[in-house]
């Protein structure tokens, strides 16, 4: 059974600290990812859910995680816009992966990781890992930015003026189109039957 409408895609930002990267990564990515006309995007920065780090098995939900449980299960696939910390990911986004659960299930992720020599990915490495085990699929292709300073410029605008021609926006545009491929078999996956937990 085909599932129509467009796909919904979460573009989550993952760094919540003063000066950070990743709303310009997101709002670039995003851009190009708007070229897709089957895809409707929803961003989300966890600087502005104020979730608590604080977890309890036997209390309610706290009102910040139940405003975003519904952004989360409407999505069909995830993008994760993470630095890189101390070869790692942000707190913030483990407290955020933690609090929630079906909410992942049965969908795809993909990443869009930043730093400095590595662009990231020990953080993206890691967090294949956790998703795994939220029955998440985390797809082959993603986008890494390694020293992302030397290729935007101060204004979020890339590529930065007077660098070399890169091959991002070739890596960007294969990223989305796995993606959308996962997303549409997995969306019609989960229509057929919920995806076990």
């Amino acid at each position: 059974m085909r599932t129509d409408g467009p796909l919904r895609v979460a573009v989550i930002i993952a760094s919540t600290r003063s000066g950070r990267f990743g709303p310009t990564a997101a709002a670039w990515f995003t851009k190009q990812a708007r070229r897709r006309t089957e895809l409707s995007l929803d961003p989300i920065d966890l600087a502005e859910t104020d979730l608590p780090a604080t977890m309890r098995d036997d209390e309610v939900r706290p009102p910040q995680v139940a405003a975003l449980a519904p952004r989360l299960a409407a999505a069909d696939a995830f993008v994760i816009v993470t630095p890189e910390y101390n070869r790692s990911f942000p707190a913030a986004l483990k407290v955020a992966i933690d609090w929630f659960y079906d909410e992942w299930a049965g969908k795809p992720v993909t990443f869009v990781s930043y730093g400095r020599e590595s662009g990231g990915l020990h953080a993206a490495s890691q967090l294949r890992e956790v998703f795994s085990e939220l029955n998440a699929v985390t797809i082959r292709n993603s986008v890494s930015l390694p020293c992302y300073w030397e290729q935007f410029a101060a204004d979020g605008s890339w590529p930065k003026a007077r660098t070399a021609p890169s091959n991002l926006d070739e890596v960007v545009r294969t990223t989305v189109d796995q993606l959308i491929w996962w997303a549409h078999a997995l969306r019609d996956a989960r229509a057929e039957q919920p995806c076990p937990t």
